[in-house]
This record gives C-alpha cells, sequence and structure tokens, in this order.
C-alpha cells in the first residue's frame, strides 16, 4: 500500500513541477538506533523520534529501519536509498560460500597486504595474533593494553586501528583491531568492527555482505 502511495505522491510532484526530490537513506544500523540521511544531511535517531527535517524513526535493527517522511512510511537498508525518482544506490557486494565446519573464510587485505579472514560474528572487533601483527608492521606494542578472555583463558592485548581493511570490493577505513598474545587461530577473525558497517544476510548457506557505493 505505501509503494502505491509512493507512486501517487512522486507521480503528483513530477506534474506538479514545484517540489523538489527527497533522498532517503539509511548510513547506520543499530538496535532502535539509526543514523537516517535527507537530501545529505545526517541525524542521529532512536526509534520515536522525529529530525527537525521531518523523518521519524518508527523502528531499527541492524538490518533496516522503518521510517516515516512526508505522510509515507520507507524501508531503508544500508544497501538502498528512497528517492521521490525511485533510483536505487549502487552497492558493492561479496558472497562467500561456507567451508568445512559450517564457517565462512575468505581472503582480504589489512592496509594494503594480503591476510585470510575467519569471519566471526562473536567477536567485538577484528582480531588476530602477534605474528599477524607483526608481519602487517602494526606498532601495536603503543597501543592500549588489556586483557580479553579466550578459549586459552585470560591474555593481554592491544588496542590498534587499521587504515583499511578490505574483503572483496568492499573496503573500510579507519577499523578498529585487537591484537592478542597466545591467539588460537591462524586466520584472522572478521569482527564487528568490520560487520557492523555492512549489511550482512545469507542466501541459500551463502554469506552475502554488501554497502552502498
Amino acid at each position: 500500500m505505501w509503494l502505491l502511495r509512493l507512486v501517487i505522491i512522486a507521480t503528483a510532484w513530477m506534474l506538479s513541477g514545484t517540489v523538489a526530490a527527497a533522498d532517503l537513506s539509511a548510513k547506520m544500523l543499530a538496535k532502535d538506533t539509526a543514523l537516517i540521511s535527507l537530501d545529505g544531511k545526517q541525524r542521529m535517531l532512536r526509534a520515536g523520534q522525529t529530525s527537525p527535517e521531518g523523518v521519524t524513526l518508527i523502528s531499527s535493527s541492524r538490518t533496516g529501519a522503518e521510517v516515516e517522511y512526508d505522510g509515507v512510511q520507507y524501508s531503508l537498508t544500508l544497501s538502498s536509498r528512497i528517492a521521490t525518482s525511485f533510483v536505487q544506490a549502487e552497492s558493492i557486494e561479496v558472497r562467500l560460500n561456507q567451508s568445512s565446519g559450517g564457517h565462512y573464510r575468505s581472503s582480504g587485505m589489512i592496509n594494503g597486504q594480503s591476510v585470510k579472514f575467519l569471519v566471526d560474528t562473536g567477536a567485538t572487533s577484528v582480531a588476530m595474533g602477534v605474528g599477524h601483527a607483526e608481519r602487517l608492521g602494526l606498532d601495536y606494542k603503543n597501543g592500549d593494553q588489556g586483557v580479553v578472555t579466550t578459549a586459552n583463558g585470560q591474555t593481554h592485548a592491544y588496542a590498534v586501528w587499521l587504515r583499511s581493511v578490505a574483503v572483496g570490493g568492499i573496503t573500510l577505513s579507519n577499523v578498529q583491531a585487537v591484537v592478542i598474545a597466545n591467539f588460537g587461530s591462524q586466520d584472522i577473525l572478521l569482527g564487528n568492527s568490520f560487520l557492523s558497517n555492512v549489511d550482512m544476510s545469507t542466501d541459500n548457506g551463502v554469506l552475502v555482505l554488501r554497502v552502498a557505493q
């Protein structure tokens, strides 16, 4: 029904020629919170809150948001935008097949250097061992020190920032990571400091990562 209403409104705008097209998109999604952009002006909204431009966030999760603008309700994801001209934003998509054990692995790059990733939605951030960090030339010892709990118990760790993290055609800048002593994985864990910034879904067992250009 709201699609029909949108078509009617868009048609009326085109006939009148007096109202400019509005560009509505989601830039960040979380539970009950979303960063909504209207014609390039971004507002962080909580569920039930209305921006000065008249956009109301109805509900939000990591996969999408329901908003209302000018009396019409829209469904937004990170890979699309709504406009009066109905233009779909171009997006970059990466598809990962399941490996043995039901895991998702991918080659990628950190700071322009090749690495192997293991997707881990339970990891707060990108995580790696000291050997990985030294091979990448990271000055991790000057990072904030702390203690983390792993399968092998508690161990020392260092928080660092990565200039870039790339998986397929998706590249993110300034990604938080942690360097862990006694790290038990040969692969670097691709955690939520990366994954929370992309739209993630599954398609017949294939993990799909998508981000708007």
